[in-house]
């Protein structure tokens, strides 16, 4: 059985006092025989160093930059160092089942050609604790059905539960987008709509929610000009069917950036994140009241300072 290489790479920041170790020891368990994993340190003022040398297995390859090059380009320095057929962006706060990469792979029939490979996700508190589980509904779906199920919220982006075709991923630039905030989901529906994916029920990975993320008070203007682009890049994909893209991708755009300037603490800024959101849709709506559908639109996004 020829068994291709994975490639499981952890951008981290001052988190060897955190959930790194968590991170990097969930990669190490993993079933699947043939992997390597890259631990990125953006030039952490902590003891990330002396945690690594701690670690000492063969397939971990840790790299410390002199300066701090920002997180999204720590993300692509990972993709740039992969020596694997797929890769997987860990965030060193989130985890993987042990028998991730095998399932994934399993399901993939060790094929090397697919864009993605998704499983389903959990959320987990800053214990551990499960706060709820997310099986991946888009099994058998078509390209332009598996986004509209994202945009009724049957399924979601996660990057813990992706793994990316690390030769098609680089030849679309890595993890791009204007303003470098869903760069992720930039990159899933390029890969799913030219290449393919393989889809996994089973709830595989850990999205880990907790007070160290990052509110949204600085970013709703480009975490808006970020989804009105994607959008169009959705509907570029699909022409025939750009008024149906518009119209649902329009309503459930704008209710997710709504909820994230809910999230603002201050009142002040949070009216203003409301009209900055307000002006960018032509589907509006008052801002959300604490609805079930808001409550699962949060935390869908994870914003890193690795």
């Amino acid at each position: 059985m020829f068994y291709p290489l994975v490639t499981i790479g952890i951008p981290t920041y001052n988190k060897a006092d955190g959930f790194l170790k968590e991170a990097i020891q969930s990669a190490l368990d993993q079933t699947y025989p043939n992997i390597e994993i890259i631990v990125s340190d953006n030039c952490s003022t902590d003891n990330t160093t002396e945690l690594i040398k701690q670690i000492g297995d063969n397939r971990l390859k840790y790299n410390r930059h002199e300066v701090n090059i920002g997180p999204n380009n720590n993300f692509n320095y990972c993709l740039k160092q992969a020596s694997g057929e797929y890769f997987l962006l860990l965030h060193d706060d989130d985890r993987i089942d042990h028998d991730f990469v095998e399932v994934c792979m399993q399901a993939a029939d060790y094929n090397s050609d697919y864009g993605i490979i998704r499983t389903g996700t959990r959320k987990i508190d800053s214990k551990g604790g499960v706060l709820s589980e997310s099986p991946n509904r888009a099994v058998g779906l078509s390209t332009l059905e598996f986004i509209r199920s994202w945009f009724a919220c049957e399924t979601s982006f996660y990057l813990c539960s992706t793994l990316f075709n690390t030769g098609k991923l680089r030849g679309i630039g890595g993890f791009e987008s204007k303003n470098n905030v869903f760069q992720d989901v930039f990159a899933e529906i390029r890969l799913a709509a030219k290449y393919g994916r393989v889809d996994v029920e089973d709830v595989k990975a850990s999205f880990r929610v907790h007070g160290d993320q990052l509110t949204f008070s600085a970013g709703i203007g480009p975490w808006c000009e970020d989804s009105l682009l994607l959008l169009d890049l959705i509907c570029d994909l699909f022409p025939e069917h750009r008024a149906l893209i518009r119209k649902e991708g329009m309503q459930f755009l704008s209710t997710l950036n709504y909820s994230f300037a809910s999230s603002i603490k201050s009142r002040y800024d949070r009216w203003k994140a409301y009209m900055i959101v307000f002006r960018s849709y032509t589907y509006r709506h008052p801002p959300p009241p604490v609805t079930r559908r808001v409550k699962k639109l949060k935390g869908l996004v994870k914003v890193s300072s690795q």
